[in-house]
């Protein structure tokens, strides 16, 4: 067989041109139709504007939040009304990976160091966002609150494994009191009473605190044994008491009668097993809420009827409301936010 002539490698060689030509027009508009995407994004997303973010009581009620937005804002602590949730956001320079705030306290949780070797610290705000402590974590940020007070703040983070929706992961969770100082590094350190009796294990992990307005107590997990309990814990004596089995992540209503947590429902994925419940601390019967798909989030109370949560957005999370109640449907009510924080 004989090979093809000049004007055939000629042709052969137009075409090779057109192809090669075409897959990189193709690559060429892929890559500008991806970017006009996120100038589209950019350009429905969320109005920011620079300003000082309060965390003060009193005046216009308002939701501070972790702003999840692409941009230079991203993952700053930004405002909005409570009232138009959806209007321009008041971004500060502060950037958090977890956020709580109340009595006109915050806690910051926040990455630190460089690339090569990176750490977390704990940063108590002050109501102008101020820095009124520091302490370095032990691992990754995944919960915080403070007090209705503002004297107390709790972190949780994970030493060990990822996620809550596995088995092997590890957790420490402190406590700082800042009208003395104290920091309680581990509640693991904490008496544990359970159905009754005193219980040591060494398996014991706690995570999502939520505190009462009494500046003593507070609700969290504890986790042993494969099982999860509701606590109640006594700062003052240094103790937890385990009130009844799964529950995580609980959040005390404003009233103090209720929890909201995410329970574990069986028969649905390992990977997504939550479902948000409300308890009823007389009586310790829960109900489920209208929101059908799994929450890996601690809820929290926008007022006494209504829960907010987070669940993954466009941006990384959007936040959506509940009726406490079991009625009604979710609502989206904020996108690209995470940690909200209802003041004023």
């Amino acid at each position: 067989m004989t090979g093809p002539t000049a004007r055939g490698r000629l042709l052969i060689l137009l075409v090779a041109l057109l192809v090669l030509g075409g897959l990189a027009g193709g690559a060429v508009w892929r890559a500008a139709d991806r970017a006009a995407a996120r100038d589209r994004g950019r350009a429905d997303g969320p109005r920011e504007r620079p300003g000082p973010v309060s965390l003060a009581d009193g005046g216009e009620r308002r939701l501070v939040f972790r702003n999840m937005s692409w941009g230079p804002y991203r993952d700053t602590l930004a405002s909005v009304p409570a009232g138009a949730p959806g209007g321009p956001r008041t971004v500060s320079g502060l950037r958090c990976l977890r956020f709580h705030a109340a009595g006109g306290t915050g806690i910051c949780l926040q990455q630190a160091g460089g690339t090569v070797t990176v750490s977390h610290r704990a940063v108590v705000l002050d109501a102008r966002l101020r820095e009124v402590a520091r302490h370095p974590v032990a691992g990754i940020p995944t919960r915080a609150r403070v007090s209705p007070s503002g004297r107390f703040v709790a972190w949780t983070v994970f030493v060990g494994g990822d996620s809550y929706a596995g088995t092997a992961f590890s957790t420490r969770t402190s406590v700082l009191d800042l009208r003395s100082g104290r920091l309680e590094p581990t509640l693991e350190a904490f008496a544990v009473v359970r159905d009754g009796a005193p219980y040591r294990a060494s398996d014991v992990n706690f995570w999502g605190v939520t505190f009462s307005r009494d500046d003593r107590h507070f609700y969290a997990t504890l986790a042993t044994g494969g099982r999860t309990h509701l606590v109640r814990g006594d700062l003052a004596k240094r103790s937890v008491t385990t009130l009844r089995t799964n529950v995580e992540c609980p959040s005390l209503s404003p009233d103090e009668t209720r929890i909201a947590f995410k329970k574990r429902v069986p028969g649905l994925p390992a990977e997504a097993p939550w479902r948000l419940h409300v308890l009823d601390l007389a009586d310790l019967r829960d109900h489920p809420l209208a929101e059908a798909r799994s929450v890996d989030d601690q809820a929290v109370w926008t007022d006494g009827h209504t829960l907010a949560y987070a669940l993954p957005g466009d941006f990384g999370s959007d936040l959506y409301t509940v009726p406490a109640d079991g009625t009604g449907t979710p609502r989206r009510f904020l996108t690209s936010a995470l940690a909200p924080a209802r003041l004023g």
